[in-house]
């Protein structure tokens, strides 16, 4: 089964809500949605109800507080053990990203309303936190003016170190230090920063 994430923001073949989460899919050339409805819930859409398990665990990776999964019904799909949350200081937050995109800010302004609606995954470091994903929001929550949000711990990623050491090299050692781009100068610039990354580490195996 092929499974591929749609990164754009206008896309006739999903709603725009979906869009804005990032929960629009491809799977094997047909689409599929899964639409946050809560803080863990989320309703999943599509063809072939076979493909939405293998659909869920993808989406999870990058969602893993979200539990619940009903389909277009309300029908239970899949249920996983609750994430377990913690509020943690946004300033006490590394990012392991430089860049944020323009589009995708202004994307999840959409349904980002309070600290609540702000979920990211980390790791524990040196007495703070390294972000593994969610920058984008993270960068949200400093312009509104959050002062935490929640974040689930999860495993170490052994690729998060290279990204970090560089961040801090570049002076970024909060998320309200990461740059705004344009969608265009962000695709240029974080795209070949991780292809420079990954070409060397290739090199140096």
């Amino acid at each position: 089964m092929e499974i591929t994430r749609i990164n754009a923001y206008a896309d006739k073949r999903f709603s725009q809500t979906v869009l804005n989460q990032h929960g629009a899919y491809i799977v094997d050339d047909e689409p599929y949605e899964i639409e946050i409805i809560s803080n863990n819930i989320a309703v999943v859409r599509g063809k072939n109800r076979s493909a939405y398990e293998e659909l869920i665990e993808e989406f999870r990776y990058h969602a893993p507080h979200v539990c619940r999964f009903l389909d277009g019904t309300g029908t239970a799909i899949k249920e996983y053990p609750a994430a377990e949350e913690t509020w943690i200081e946004v300033s006490n937050i590394q990012p392991s990203q430089f860049y944020v995109d323009e589009d995708k800010l202004e994307a999840i302004k959409s349904f980002i309303n309070s600290e609540e609606d702000i979920v990211v995954q980390v790791i524990p470091w040196n007495d703070r936190f390294i972000s593994l994903d969610g920058h984008t929001r993270l960068y949200l929550a400093y312009l509104l003016g959050f002062r935490q949000v929640k974040a689930v711990i999860v495993e170490q990623e052994e690729w998060v170190w290279q990204f970090v050491s560089e961040a801090q090299k570049r002076g970024i050692i909060t998320p309200k230090d990461m740059a705004l781009l344009s969608h265009e100068d962000y695709e240029v610039k974080w795209n070949q920063f991780c292809d420079t990354l990954f070409a060397d580490n290739q090199e140096n195996e």
